[in-house]
This record gives structure tokens, sequence and C-alpha cells, in this order.
């Protein structure tokens, strides 16, 4: 299960700042995902080996005081909805504001822990005034400067003790199938057409979060959970903020799933959204399989479908092993070619190749196309292995791997994937000195 971090407060107080130090110390994802109102980033950090989401939910425009202060509570009573902890970050340099008190009064409502992070103190005046704070009444109080990272340590340290390891799981095993995308793709459409009509075999199984549903899915010879992120439109929330609300919850899901189901709609495309959840998966190394939704309502060619795969799979570079379909969910059309797709990637994702015939192979395609030269130098890859994990990874051990050129590493995953079939997964690449 993914544990969300947001980071809230009204703008200018550096809740920016403390993203990027939360996320950008190490090789973290940052993707911007274009909102209505503004550009927000979503993020994954880790700190004393546990891993979390971090969401920064933006700054604000103000057209108008009115306007100001009403989506600034939105944007707080979503993140007191979606984040499994708050960093309420407020400014010293200000002191306490009416919307910082406003803030406050709502997060008092909430049983999510609440971390109060007094920023820009640095330097002794400024940790004189940031007592002001304590008349919030927040017990976790720290005074940080997201600039230069003092204080954020014992933020992070704080943070840590939260997330705890999972408890018994009764359905240890089983496929985790994510379905995510933008809102009115078909989410719900294509969750119905599997399990509507046959709610006697199906089980609604209580997600480790409120806004996961796990249902078990058994039918067909197979079995597996399916983690729904379609009730996004179920909350009374401005329609600028749908868009929030379904990468909140994709991320949520992406956490919990093994494979995920990206569905796109037929109408509009492959679009910038779109993109930036893939690049999530991508990243989080997920299995992946694009469902092309409302293929009914397109009018058709001979090569339409050609044509759009095509283009989609352009868009999706350089990751483009990743299997496409085109279907109907309210039709059921291919729907269950969909679900046997998916069967396939999840089975890709845990393949392991023995040791002995991945350097048998390899040997062969190095010594038919060595890797180029870097100023005199010849790089020799003396071993590959395949390392442990939930995802494939291999370590390829070289003489000198910092001369590997990009274009050659590719070149080699390109081999990989197709001798031994990794479509749909995020392969994870090592070159180490040997």
């Amino acid at each position: 299960m993914g544990f969300t971090v947001a980071i809230i407060g009204r703008p200018n107080v550096g809740k920016s700042t403390l993203f990027n130090r939360l996320v950008g110390v190490q090789e973290a994802i940052v993707d911007d995902i274009s909102g209505v109102t503004r550009d927000r980033q979503y993020g994954v950090s880790d700190w004393n080996g546990k891993t979390f989401n971090v969401i920064d939910t933006g700054g604000f425009v103000p057209r108008s005081a009115d306007v100001f202060e009403k989506a600034i509570r939105e944007q707080v009573k979503i993140a007191i909805d979606e984040a499994s902890l708050i960093i309420f970050v407020t400014d010293t340099t200000t002191g306490i504001t009416n919307l910082d008190a406003e803030v406050a009064e709502m997060l008092r409502r909430t049983k999510k822990p609440v971390l109060l992070a007094v920023n820009k103190v640095d330097n002794h005046q400024r940790l004189i005034d940031a007592n002001e704070f304590y008349s919030l009444g927040y017990a976790k109080t720290f005074f940080i400067s997201a600039m230069t990272g003092s204080g954020t340590g014992e933020i992070l340290d704080e943070l840590a003790t939260y997330i705890t390891e999972e408890g018994e799981d009764p359905f240890q095993g089983l496929p985790r199938i994510a379905i995510v995308g933008q809102p009115n793709v078909g989410k719900s459409s294509l969750l119905n057409t599997l399990v509507g009509e046959e709610r006697n075999i199906v089980t609604d199984i209580a997600g480790t979060t409120r806004d996961a549903i796990h249902t078990h899915y058994k039918l067909y010879n197979n079995d597996f959970l399916l983690v729904d992120t379609a009730g996004i439109r179920k909350k009374a929330v401005v329609k600028e903020n749908l868009e929030f609300y379904s990468v909140i919850r994709a991320f949520k899901a992406l956490d919990e799933s093994d494979v995920c189901i990206l569905m796109i709609d037929a109408q509009t495309g492959i679009e910038s959204q779109d993109l930036a959840i893939f690049r999530i998966i991508e990243k989080k190394r997920k299995g992946v399989l694009v469902l092309v939704n409302k293929w009914d309502l397109i009018e058709k060619k001979t090569n339409t479908a050609r044509e759009m795969e095509a283009q989609i799979i352009r868009k999706l570079a350089p990751f483009t092993n990743v299997p496409v379909l085109f279907i109907s969910a309210t039709e059921k059309t291919r729907v269950f070619k969909a679900i046997e797709k998916v069967m396939e990637v999840y089975e890709n994702r845990k393949r392991r190749i023995p040791t002995a015939k991945l350097n048998e192979f390899f040997q062969e395609v190095i010594e038919r196309i060595p890797p180029p030269s870097y100023k005199g130098r010849n790089v020799n890859i003396k071993y590959v292995t395949q390392l442990p994990g939930t995802y494939p990874a291999f370590a390829f051990f070289c003489n000198s791997p910092q001369y590997l050129r990009p274009e050659y590493k590719q070149f080699l995953e390109n081999r990989l994937r197709e001798k031994f079939n990794f479509e749909g997964i995020p392969i994870a690449m090592y070159f180490k000195k040997k």
C-alpha cells in the first residue's frame, strides 16, 4: 500500500522548495502533470529505507481573494481526504495569517497525522519569531529551512515512524491489477463489464485504504485482484480538482498493483496527462497495458487502428515494448482479450532467466556487435546476471562501465526483450565495474 504525504499551505510559504528537498535528493520520480489551475508535482521519496509518495498541492494564482481562498480550501480538503500524513507548511517571516488559521482549523477536524513545518527559519531572529506558531497547537512542530535543508531531517525522521509494515494479507500471491487513467475514459464501465453481471462469484474486499477498492475476480480460469480507482466522480468536488484526485488515486493504486491497465479515450487519443501517468508506471517498474476505450465510437478506415497504435507507441518512447488493445467496455468488445493480455504481462514481470542462459545469449550478441570503443578504450562486458526482486533487473559487469554509450545499453535491452519476452515490463539495467 502506498503511504502518501501531502504538503499543504498557502502560496509562497515554500511548499515546492520542501517538495524538491524531499524528492530531489535522489533519483526520484518528479512528473509535472498539467492541472487545470496550475501544474502540480507528484514524486516518490525514501528515508531510512522507507518509501512514500509526496504531493505538492501547488500554488494558485489568485484572480480575486474569494476565488483564491475557495481554491485553497478545496485543495486542503482533497489533501486531508487522500493523504496518509499531512505536512502543513507556514512561513515565519509573515507570522500566522488568517489563511494559515483557517487551514489549521480544517486540519483539527481530521484524524490524519499532521506535522507543522515552520519554514524560512534560517537565522537567530527568525528562530525567536517562529515560536509564535506553537499557538496553533501542534505537538509536532518543526522549525525548518527548506532552502538550506536545516530541520528537514528531523521532520523526515518523524514522518518515517508513521510508515508501518503491512499486516497479514489474505490474498497474498494473487496478481493485483490496477485500472488507471483520466476521468471519463471508462474505468467504471470496464469494471462493470468484468464483474457487474457475475456478482455471485465476486467478493468486494475493503481496501487497506479507503481510496482503492479491491475486487476479487475469479472467472474463466483467471484469478486476480482488481485495484479500482474508478470512483473519482463520487466526491462532491469541483471539476478542476477531478484531475488532482485521479492522479493521487492512480499513485495509490500503482503502489498496490503488479500490472496497470492504462485506459485512454479513443476520441482524444493519448494526451499529456496519460503520458504523465504512464511515466509514473514506468518509473515504479510496474507492468503496463494500454487500453484504447470507446473504439465503437470511432469512424474507421482500413488502417485506423494501426495508425493510432503507431502514434501511441511513438509518444511512449523510449519504452515502446508495450501492448496496445482497442476495446469498447460498454459493448464488451475485446475486454476478455485484454484480460488475457494483462495476465501475460503479469507472467512476463515474474520471469527469471538462469545466469548460464543469459551469459550464453549475451556472449553471442556482444561478439557479433561489440560495444563501441571510447577514446581508444575498449569496453568488455564480462558477465550478466538477473538480480533478485519483484521486477526484472539485470546487472552487467564490465571493465569500464562509464564508457558504455546509452545507445549500446538500449541495444542490449532491446535484444533482451526480443529473446526473453518482457513485453509491457519496464526493465532495470545496471552496469557495474568488475
